[in-house]
């Protein structure tokens, strides 16, 4: 491709991304190659050169660690103090991000970028609230260090043998608008640490025999500087792209390597791979399909794609274009992606297939790369794979049938002509011929199509040209007339067995894409892991109009999840296949370089985060798998083993909120059982010693009041007991209503006049309507559930206020009332007040529950069919918790009943 010819236009996804650029806050990271090496001072010094260009900046969060210096740089910048979150009892400061954003500045400072915060922050982590910041159009300096980067993790602890529990993703340095590297040779930075300007001393002898060890420092300072170097590089190729520069700009070195039909694929590879290597380069593998590519033997295909699976399994990219420029694609992509040297392979064409076919793709890229440096590879053409007997025999067989199938169209072709001779002049009847050559070349292809060329010249000669039945030619207009024919013929016959060609070409990609569509769509809409493995099996079964099926790993062992046609088990050798594949992630089993004697071939089925189960394929009557197939039924493995992924990761994370509510209701417990149980036990062992030590000086009314305390405590120590184990049975289904038809009016006395003690204080007022019917209900549980929200407005109201109960018909439901005149429930807490052990923040003068009462109640109500709901009080003020319970229909009680009860 000339320059000329390439578009200049920048590059729309550029420009878009420079334009939300603009309405953000632009992001300065200073990267630390290792703690200590001045990342926070060279932040807190580029701080105080925005002030003194009159530029507001505001202190963020800065930690300081207690270097002085550092300390020194602080003062003098405007710091926002930082808010205070108390969590298990524990204050903690954390960064103001509110308070930031209302306050607006320029610039704002935010250290520790990896910071995870405080449980009850707005985010998890402080890079998340920096995202905030950003999208509020405020600039930030930040300060991270190398080994907090996710990707790097892993490495680290195998380099230092620390795990970095903190960590960003390598997005948010990928999307920084500027990065300073901020770097001490390994030498200079123990220095420091010896003299106590990192760590305290023995902190900082601790670190030198651990972390701070000069290999250790060597290797992060390296990965500190290419993560650098990557990140301006590929802002450099962002830049390029947005306006419009053609380049390349060999500011670092990118290799491709041109892959075709020609010299040994496999060799051009492995090449580029040792000079990437020797220039720690990337590199990437490129291969154009033209129309070309549907003409090439199945052997050929089958080495193009086995050069580019080298080429990934190599650590390069490998891609495919689609076009039908071979020159002008690779060219188009290495101005795009900036490299800077070409790798090809030298092509020999001589004598009249160089006349034909012009100058070869390696001499075109040589004329013109002027901006490229181009490594050209010689060596012998890659040899020809012999193609087995009975493939041979069919290809030739095809082939001469083609020949004659264009013999017999020549000769309609010219019995078409005699007709046309007898009433029109001799130009027309060429049109019979050039019909004839477009129908062979649409059909049969370019070969037979050039023979019906030839083959018409010499026809429409012999038969139809002055003499006629001798190839002699008399009338030397006849002579341009005929060669003329014989140039049109063979360029009309070369040019429609190319579009056919690439009419064949598009739909053989518009199946391959049809098919990728489908199975995407159908294993978008499965909901869980069987429906996603039934989705796959069935899908690449028709694919392959073979068998499917897929094991995943379960105890140790592979074994089969689902199968289509359904399968049960697998033979040894097909197990062995199998078990090899998981083990190395690498296709095995029949057609391939690994135990071939199998029956099934087996696929991985891997993503970023490791192999995920195995995909086995039987096709019937076939040994081997086509390139287009092979290639097809990797993507869908691709596809497949996300998808499984995504259900296993649904799966792990309700895992983890169920343990996570687990460990949180057993935190509640545990604490709502120390506090519960102590206190009434405080207070028995009080009075009791009391009793015990003082029981000829107390007066019988002392005796009284203390017994009295004895007594109230061990029943409010009974209440506890019994909502637990009454919670344990709802828990476990063990409770169930013995459910009977009872006077609602029974059971609400019966429960205010258990709790008298409770309401001493209070003052009770019980109003239910007489024309409630009666409702079919366990009287003892539901005597509970009054008894347990008689005690909760009591609790949570001031001596002296009214609690009172109120009942009422409506619908068909009992709907009764509970209120009290307490200080009442948010509204965000109305609906959680019912979960187990939750209770809502207290003040120092109310009392504090056990967080089961209103669980039990709920639990209780909703096993009779009934609800339960917290609402505001009468004019808002206080708490009203209202139960409806269904009535019913209750039996006809007849004299003869009453009689025999």
């Amino acid at each position: 491709m000339a320059d000329s010819d390439r578009d200049d236009r920048p590059s729309p996804d550029a420009l878009l991304a420079e334009a939300t650029r603009e309405t953000r806050g632009k992001l300065k990271i200073f990267l630390g190659a290792a703690p200590g090496v001045g990342k926070t001072y060279a932040m807190l010094e580029a701080a105080h050169e925005r002030k003194r260009e009159a530029v507001d900046v505001l202190i963020g969060v800065v930690e300081t660690h207690g270097r002085r210096e550092t300390e020194k740089l602080v003062q003098g910048l405007e710091s926002l103090p930082l808010k205070t979150v108390d969590y298990r009892g524990r204050v903690f400061n954390e960064m103001d991000l509110e308070a930031i954003i209302r306050r607006s500045p320029k610039v704002v400072l935010v250290d520790e970028l990896a910071h995870t915060n405080v449980p009850g922050s707005r985010h998890l982590k402080r890079y998340q609230d920096v995202e905030d910041i950003l999208a509020a159009g405020i600039n930030v300096y930040s300060a991270v260090n190398i080994q907090h980067l996710e990707s790097l993790n892993d490495v680290v602890e195998r380099i230092a043998g620390i795990k970095v529990r903190e960590t960003i993703p390598d997005s948010v340095l990928s999307t920084a608008d500027e990065i300073e590297l901020i770097d001490l040779p390994p030498e200079d930075l123990i220095k420091r640490l010896a003299e106590g300007k990192v760590y305290v001393p023995e902190q900082a002898r601790r670190a030198v025999h651990n972390f701070f060890s000069p290999g250790n420092l060597t290797a992060l300072r390296e990965m500190a500087l290419r993560h650098a170097a990557e990140r301006v590089d590929a802002q450099m190729v962002n830049y390029m792209r947005a306006h419009a520069i053609s380049g390349p700009w060999p500011t670092r070195e990118r290799i491709l390597v041109c892959i075709g039909d020609g010299i040994a694929a496999s060799r051009l590879v492995r090449v580029a791979k040792r000079v990437a290597e020797r220039r720690s380069a990337p590199w990437v593998a490129i291969y154009v399909e033209t129309h070309r590519h549907l003409t090439l033997s199945e052997q050929e295909r089958d080495s193009i794609a086995q050069a580019l699976r080298l080429a990934e399994q190599l650590g390069g990219d490998a891609q495919t274009l689609q076009g039908e420029d071979v020159v002008e694609e690779l060219l188009g992509y290495a101005h795009e992606h900036n490299c800077t040297q070409l790798v090809v392979g030298r092509q020999r064409r001589k004598g009249w297939r160089k006349l034909v076919r012009g100058n070869t793709v390696t001499d075109r890229i040589i004329a013109q790369t002027g901006a490229f440096d181009v490594l050209l590879i010689g060596g012998e053409e890659a040899e020809k794979p012999v193609p087995r007997l009975q493939t041979q025999a069919a290809e030739e067989a095809r082939d001469w049938l083609g020949y004659l199938l264009a013999s017999i169209g020549v000769a309609a072709a010219t019995g078409l002509g005699f007709l046309i001779d007898l009433w029109l002049p001799l130009p027309n009847i060429s049109v019979s011929f050039l019909v004839a050559v477009m129908l062979i070349a649409l059909k049969l292809g370019r070969g037979p199509a050039i023979f019906a060329s030839f083959a018409s010249f010499l026809s429409f000669n012999f038969f139809f040209t002055e003499p006629r039945f001798t190839f002699a030619i008399s009338d030397s207009q006849n002579i341009l007339t005929i060669v003329f024919f014989l140039v049109a013929a063979i360029i009309v016959s070369n040019l429609v067995s190319r579009v056919s060609q690439q009419i064949e070409a598009t739909r053989t990609s518009g199946r391959r894409t049809a098919n990728l569509y489908e199975f995407s769509r159908k294993i978008a809409a499965a909901a869980t892991q069987d429906d996603v493995l039934w989705a796959v099996v069935h899908h690449v079964a028709a694919t392959i109009h073979g068998k499917s099926l897929i094991l995943l790993p379960h105890d140790g062992r592979l074994l089969i999840a689902a199968g289509y046609p359904p399968e049960d088990e697998i033979s040894d050798k097909d197990a062995a296949a199998a078990d090899w594949t998981w083990t190395n992630a690498r296709p095995a089993g029949r057609g391939s370089a690994t135990l071939p004697a199998a029956e099934w071939l087996f696929l991985p089925l891997k993503t970023a985060r490791g192999a995920v189960g195995v995909l086995g394929i039987q096709m019937a009557g076939q040994d081997y798998l086509s390139p287009e197939d092979s290639r097809l039924l990797e993507t869908l493995a691709d596809q497949a083993a996300v998808a499984i992924e995504r259900t296993t990761l649904v799966a792990d994370v309700e895992a983890a909120r169920v343990a996570t509510e687990t460990d949180r209701l057993r935190a509640a417990m545990l604490s709502s059982i120390s506090h519960d149980l102590r206190t009434p036990l405080v207070s028995i062992l009080g009075a009791a010693t009391s009793l015990i030590n003082y029981q000829d000086e107390l007066d019988p009314e002392n005796r009284l009041e203390l017994a009295q305390t004895i007594q109230d405590e061990a029943e409010r120590l009974n209440r506890f007991v019994q909502n637990l184990l009454d919670m344990t049975k709802l828990g476990s289904g063990a409770l169930r209503p013995n459910a009977d038809w009872a006077d609602l009016r029974d059971i609400v006395h019966a429960a205010v006049e258990r709790s008298g003690r409770l309401i001493r204080d209070h003052k009770a007022k019980v109003d239910i309507d007489p024309s409630v019917p009666l409702v079919c209900v366990d009287s003892v549980l539901m005597e509970q559930v009054f008894f347990n929200l008689i005690d909760n407005a009591c609790k949570y109201s001031p001596p002296g206020t009214l609690v009172t109960i109120w009942a009422r018909g409506k619908d068909g439901h009992a709907v009764i009332e509970v209120c009290d005149q307490g200080a009442g429930i948010p509204d965000a807490d109305r609906e959680r007040v019912f979960d187990m052990f939750y209770r809502v923040e207290a003040t120092d003068k109310q009392a504090a529950g056990t967080g089961l009462g209103l669980a039990i109640c709920r639990g209780i109500v909703e096993a009779h069919g009934g609800t339960i709901k917290a609402e505001p009080g009468l004019n808002g003020a206080g708490t009203c918790i209202v139960l409806s319970l269904p009535i019913g229909q209750p039996p006809d009680m007849t004299l003869s009943d009453t009689a025999g009860a």
